[in-house]
């Protein structure tokens, strides 16, 4: 089968128009510029000088606008070899030390998780549904997500959410196509 190349682009920033290239890989789904406009719009404050976290980077889209936008640490996960490599040629041609690329399973990695995040993207395979769940579960048990940081989800629009941590509170919802997604914002105080 022959290997096929994608790009998507980014939307805004320092890096704006710049394309990310990205091979075919299974369960591979870059989140949608319309949904990613939303997205940066509801978390455009909250950007210059974040740490963000983006655990199952794919086509590094969500963490590449973050860190055109202002974030200070990024850090990718993903465990594709052929998506690493990619995500890799784009940070040697656009990143000056923002971006942190990690070539692992988010699972494995979120148990060393020592730094809480100021905004952590969870976007995995929609054909893994449990792979969200225990991701939400590490993320709540790592305590990687700061009091006051946010969370953004994105699932199958007929998929519900799972069990959320009670510190997690819902400012944001929408859908687009066959997507839903949210924002959630740890509530600071809560245990």
């Amino acid at each position: 089968m022959k290997s096929t190349t994608n790009q998507v682009r980014i939307i805004a920033g320092r890096w704006r128009g710049s394309k990310l290239i990205f091979p075919d890989a299974d369960g591979l789904r870059p989140t949608s510029d319309r949904i990613r406009e939303t997205l940066f719009n509801w978390v455009a404050s909250m950007l210059p000088g974040s740490r963000c976290l983006d655990m199952f980077a794919g086509s590094g889209a969500l963490g590449f606008e973050a860190a055109s936008r202002g974030a200070s640490r990024v850090v990718l996960l993903e465990h594709n070899p052929q998506a690493v490599k990619a995500l890799q040629a784009n940070r040697d041609r656009l990143d000056d030390g923002v971006i942190e690329i990690h070539s692992t399973d988010a699972s494995d990695w979120l148990k060393r998780c020592d730094t809480p995040f100021d905004l952590v993207f969870l976007d995995p395979p929609f054909s893994d549904r449990g792979l969200l769940v225990d991701s939400v579960d590490q993320l709540a048990a790592q305590d990687c997500v700061k009091p006051g940081g946010r969370v953004y989800l994105e699932l199958p629009r007929q998929a519900a959410l799972p069990d959320l941590p009670d510190d997690w509170v819902q400012e944001k919802a929408k859908a687009a196509g066959q997507v839903r997604y949210y924002l959630f914002r740890r509530q600071a105080g809560l245990v």
